[in-house]
């Protein structure tokens, strides 16, 4: 959420590391956006006895960055804290599902804690957060996924495994957005938040008589075990802001290539953001008045935004007529709008991109990852 620049900031941002067989890079950019509000995890080496696994989060911030930074700095350490890992004895492997509980546990008692931070508490910062994440084992990968960003596994030469994005208009999310006394408008609870579920975004979660995953916007994850193979290449870890020019099987097939070009990661991430930043430009400039059709929807869904912000109360009314012009405009662009792979792009990636990739190919199996890359880009409007 925000204003957007006149032109996007290119610069690039680059991490790198390895230790546990895993070798990792980061590349971060603003893009569109007035302030970056994405933040990362990246970590090799776990306390409580788990010093041969390794975990790595993007967290793509909106509304400000608040939330997305305290994740990055406290969402792993309150999973560990979570008592089936904690409590276990540290000379053996936990099991599949303590991990995948202590997993939930974490996020939940995150999402409680950030409450008490007082610009939260007194209303001066209403940002949220997706997360998508892996911690890697030397038996398994543990996907865990909190938004619409997405994780997938690249696995003998194709996409093996991917994360579901997690929208208003998925049936078992609509339902509980209506069950809390909520509504999805324009493919957005109450008209406003593109995610339906994700960290901070306390505004959604103050429905009384419901529990913390039963709100408007749920914390909880979807935690996914995969058994590691040899057969494993790498993990993508991404914001929408890559799906939306993206398919899975394309950006799988552009990293595979670039790989066997470079062992370079950083660069080819850097490559996967520039290829959308130019999918982006291309596709609005081939769709009929492109850029003034994709202005005049930004404000429109900034001005939905700012009524949310401006009448905590009831405030369903005054949408009516921002509604209206918002259809009027999306009906007069639909047929004009180009797509990739099925999905509308007119408008979209606007938003700061971030990218982590993890590549396997290791020789020894389920044991060690001798190389690894991850990728993280941001999604577009929220």
């Amino acid at each position: 959420m925000g204003a957007f620049l006149d032109k996007p900031k290119t610069e690039k941002h680059n991490t790198h590391g390895s230790g546990n067989g895993v070798r990792y890079a980061l590349s971060s950019m603003q893009g569109w956006r007035v302030e970056m509000e994405d933040a990362h995890t990246a970590l090799i080496g776990l306390p409580v006895g788990l010093k041969n696994w390794s975990f790595f989060a993007v967290y793509d911030g909106h509304a400000g960055s608040r939330v997305a930074t305290y994740c990055s700095e406290h969402l792993l350490e309150n999973i560990i804290a979570a008592d089936v890992l904690s409590k276990r004895n540290s000379c053996s492997e936990p099991q599949p599902e303590d991990v995948k509980c202590g997993i939930r546990e974490g996020f939940l008692q995150i999402d409680t804690l950030m409450r008490t931070i007082v610009d939260i508490k007194n209303g001066l910062d209403r940002s949220g957060s997706t997360v998508v994440a892996v911690m890697v084992s030397p038996r398994y990968l543990y996907f865990i996924n909190c938004g619409d960003s997405r994780a997938v596994l690249f696995r003998n030469g194709r996409i093996h495994f991917c994360t579901e994005d997690h929208k208003p208009c998925n049936p078992a999310e609509k339902e509980r957005i209506q069950n809390a006394g909520g509504s999805v408008m324009i493919q957005r609870v109450n008209g406003s938040l593109a995610v339906s579920r994700a960290l901070g975004d306390f505004d959604y979660k103050c429905v009384d008589g419901k529990g913390p995953t039963e709100q408007l916007v749920s914390p909880e994850p979807e935690v996914y075990t995969v058994e590691r193979s040899d057969g494993d290449e790498f993990v993508v870890l991404a914001c929408d802001g890559v799906w939306d020019v993206m398919s899975n099987e394309e950006l799988g097939q552009f990293v595979h290539s670039r790989l066997q070009l470079t062992d370079d990661l950083a660069e080819v991430c850097n490559l996967v953001l520039d290829t959308c930043l130019y999918k982006v430009r291309m596709n609005s400039s081939t769709c009929h008045d492109g850029p003034t059709k994709a202005g005049q929807r930004r404000k429109l869904l900034e001005a939905l935004r700012n009524l949310r912000l401006n009448h905590r109360g009831n405030f369903h009314h005054l949408l009516a007529p921002r509604l209206a012009d918002y259809r009027a405009l999306h009906e007069s662009t639909a047929a004009a709008s180009d797509s990739v792979n099925g999905r509308s792009v007119t408008g979209q990636s606007t938003s700061q991109n971030m990218a982590i990739i993890l590549h396997d190919r290791s020789s020894s199996g389920l044991v060690s990852m001798e190389h690894s890359s991850w990728r993280k880009v941001s999604p577009n409007t929220k």
